[in-house]
């Protein structure tokens, strides 16, 4: 709890904070005591959302808070704004005048009291009240996983290889006692992975694929599947400064299927979970695989490489491949995929794509009720002839600047035969520019949706 700054024990004590729009501010005023009122008045405090103001007592200091919600200019209502707070108020205890909205609002402000602090002392934090209840305790769920996923993906290169991954993977395993294991190097062709070993070959940190088993046998199986490169510097079609400066995030879909199966496990859903990472770092040496090489997948069609900076979709290939051998009932994909996402719906609106309209449904309806935003996108089925090769059974890639996105969806989705319900995230991973309960840096999307969405899975 308290890693979250929130506090059970003295929920009824601490500085008010008042939670106001244009329509309430004269009521919630009238809470205030004169001096206070006039000291509003003299600070020409408009409740545009996010604004906030420190309200004196009698002594100087502070009273009372006012913090505006509701519709902005553009008439968005961001139900995470009040995470706003944690990153601007002076360090202190405040309490909720409000006692009906713990739960939600606790969340907002665990998310945006978060600090990336391996390498550097946290600044202070204000401490919010909150009493118990189930809705906190789902809150506090939801904050250990995208604290997690957070922390992996902040975490440089240098200290988040493969190895270093796999352990991360491994303790969370041991948390919950799940089963665990990992193929790692030459092994991997020996299983069968060819292509987790051909993207990371190259590297001295020996490539791998991880897998942890959670949950009764019997109950229904859903498989998370996360892109785990550690690092991409693009192989041999190398990427420019700019664009490799963030490639320690390229681990982003393994950190949140990670998170994803924290939450999974502390709140003790009835799955049988299984999550796979292909972990690698996509490298330059000798052993490097070129554009033009060709090898053979785990299910059995050959492909022919056509970009080596498009590496992640082809240990994902493997791995949902594996996956859906044993046909789950709902296989996911979480990827840093494609720049193409970013140009089509920007950072901050990850695309999915499935062919199943009823879980489509749902993951739209538990994205806007999570405030986790997501948006479908087509499996464009005429597309996939872009897909082919004079040489080897597919190229992994398209010659067309048409469609990035599709083409990879695409691509994988011809790894999955069994599983009836599939769905990809095509994630950013990362937030550049700081927002209410959203930090800039690693970010966890989709996976507040997808645990609202197995919540009720059945």
């Amino acid at each position: 709890m308290k890693e979250f700054f929130l506090d059970t024990d003295i929920h009824q004590s601490g500085i008010p904070i008042i939670r106001l729009d244009a329509q309430s501010l004269d009521q919630a005023l009238a809470a205030l005591k004169a001096p206070q009122r006039a000291w509003v008045k003299a600070s020409r405090f408009k409740p545009e959302p996010g604004a906030y103001l420190v309200v004196p007592d009698a002594s100087g200091k502070p009273g009372a808070v006012l913090f505006a919600t509701g519709k902005d200019k553009t008439g968005f209502d961001d139900p995470l704004i009040f995470g706003h707070l944690p990153g601007v108020l002076p360090k202190a205890q405040y309490r909720l005048a409000d006692p009906d909205a713990h739960g939600s609002l606790a969340l907002a402000w665990a998310l945006g009291s978060y600090q990336f602090s391996r390498y550097t002392k946290a600044a202070p934090r204000p401490v919010l009240a909150v009493p118990k209840s189930e809705e906190l305790e789902r809150s506090l769920i939801i904050a250990h996983g995208m604290y997690l996923a957070r922390d992996l993906i902040n975490t440089p290169a240098n200290d988040m290889g493969p190895d270093e991954l796999e352990a991360a993977a491994r303790s969370l395993s041991q948390t919950h006692g799940s089963a665990f294991s990992a193929i790692a190097g030459e092994d991997l062709l020996v299983q069968n992975l060819p292509l987790v070993h051909a993207v990371g070959k190259s590297s001295p940190r020996a490539p791998r694929l991880i897998d942890l088993v959670w949950g009764d046998e019997g109950a229904p199986k859903v498989t998370l599947v996360g892109k785990g490169v550690c690092f991409d510097s693009g192989g041999l079609d190398i990427k420019p400064p700019g664009p490799m400066s963030l490639m320690k995030k390229d681990m982003g879909g393994a950190a949140a299927a990670l998170g994803l199966a924290s939450m999974i496990m502390r709140a003790k859903l009835p799955i049988r979970l299984r999550v796979l990472i292909p972990a690698v770092e996509n490298s330059v040496s000798g052993r490097a695989f070129r554009p033009g090489d060709i090898y053979p997948s785990r299910k059995g069609p050959s492909v022919e490489i056509g970009n080596t900076d498009a590496e992640g979709r082809l240990v994902l290939a493997d791995a949902l491949a594996l996956g859906d051998e044993e046909a789950p009932d709902l296989l996911i994909s979480l990827a840093t995929l494609t720049g193409a996402a970013r140009v089509a719906l920007g950072p901050d609106l990850p695309p999915f794509y499935t062919h199943d309209e009823a879980l489509a449904g749902k993951i739209e309806d538990t994205a806007r009720t999570s405030a986790d935003p997501l948006w479908r996108m087509p499996l464009w089925a005429p597309y996939d002839d872009w897909l082919k090769s004079p040489v080897a059974d597919m190229n992994h890639i398209t010659t067309q600047p048409f469609a990035g996105s599709i083409t990879a969806a695409l691509f994988l989705n011809r790894f999955v035969e069994r599983s009836t319900s599939f769905a990809h995230f095509d994630i950013f991973g990362w937030t550049p520019e700081a927002r209410p309960a959203r930090p800039k840096g690693g970010e966890a999307q989709a996976i507040r949706a997808i645990f609202t969405l197995l919540e009720r899975y059945r």
